[in-house]
């Protein structure tokens, strides 16, 4: 049978709607006889009679009022398809789905997501935490378009482009007796306050402790940076941080030390080498990618 001509199926309502072939074509701007044509044509696609003349009126057949118990549905939704393309063509529009750890959503996201919304009020930005094991599985998947997430990652399917560096720093009670640069082996000597085992945040502070010679048993373990800077702040411990995780007022209540050696976390952009780059996601990777300039501060 084919696809039904738009057009035509338009002509054939308003023939419906004004009974005239002749009404129609004025309304149309066409000739008679070519709406006459595409009433035919319509009619010989779908192997039955539209339209009926009684007397001078032309009014739908049995088969007509079905067909046009559709054609308004089939309009509507045809204008809504071409609007919502034209949006597109306007500016970006769509969803783009982020997945990121707790710190960088926190501590980095707000300002550079609300440049984007005052840029393109019509992206749509979902934005999902998660350590970065769990971020990468759901961008395999498809379930996210983008990470942010903590290196490494492996995977052929990935294009993985590092972004910056997130050193880390030791905290402590306020009035912790600490030197200006704080080794492992000093810092074991406190109860630790740790991220959650299994992120690779922990790989990482582990690690680093374990450079001291001790093997440290976290007095507890939380997901949360802002949760472990207010069980130090409450003086339960000391704890390892990325140094953008410090707001305005923390290095009033806390004891702030550089380590040694340093370490860091590199945090980078990950998606699927397949993944369609529609102009919403690439304003959005636009953006994220001039967290880059963080390495430069």
């Amino acid at each position: 049978m084919g696809t039904l001509d738009l057009d035509y199926l338009k002509t054939f309502a308003l023939v419906a709607e004004l009974g005239s072939f002749s009404a129609a074509a004025e309304r149309l701007g066409l000739t008679q006889p070519a709406v006459s044509l595409q009433v035919r044509v319509l009619e010989k696609q779908l192997g039955v009679r539209l339209v009926e003349r009684v007397g001078r009126t032309a009014r739908p057949s049995a088969a007509g009022e079905e067909l046009l118990a559709h054609a308004g549905r089939i309009e509507a939704a045809t204008s809504q398809a071409i609007e919502a393309v034209a949006r597109h063509a306007k500016g970006v529009l769509g969803r783009v789905r982020l997945g990121t750890g707790a710190t960088p959503c926190a501590f980095l996201l707000p300002p550079l997501l609300a440049d984007l919304k005052r840029r393109f009020p019509d992206l749509d930005i979902t934005v999902t935490t998660g350590n970065s094991a769990d971020i990468v599985r759901a961008v395999d998947e498809n379930l996210l378009d983008i990470g942010l997430v903590t290196l490494p990652v492996t995977g052929r399917i990935f294009d993985v482009a590092p972004l910056f560096d997130e050193r880390f720093v030791a905290i402590a009670p306020l009035g912790t007796d600490l030197p200006e640069s704080v080794t492992a082996k000093t810092l074991a000597k406190y109860p630790m306050i740790l991220y959650e085992p299994g992120a690779n945040t922990r790989r990482i502070t582990d690690e680093w402790l374990a450079s001291g010679g001790t093997d440290v048993k976290p007095l507890m373990s939380f997901g949360s940076v802002d949760a472990i800077k207010e069980m130090v702040a409450a003086g339960l411990g000391a704890a390892l941080v990325p140094e953008i995780a410090l707001r305005a007022g923390d290095r009033e209540r806390l004891e702030v030390r550089q380590v040694t050696p340093p370490f860091s976390r590199r945090s980078a952009l990950v998606l699927r080498r397949d993944k369609r780059l529609d102009r919403a996601l690439r304003e959005t990777l636009a953006a994220l990618r001039t967290l880059a300039d963080l390495d430069e501060d």
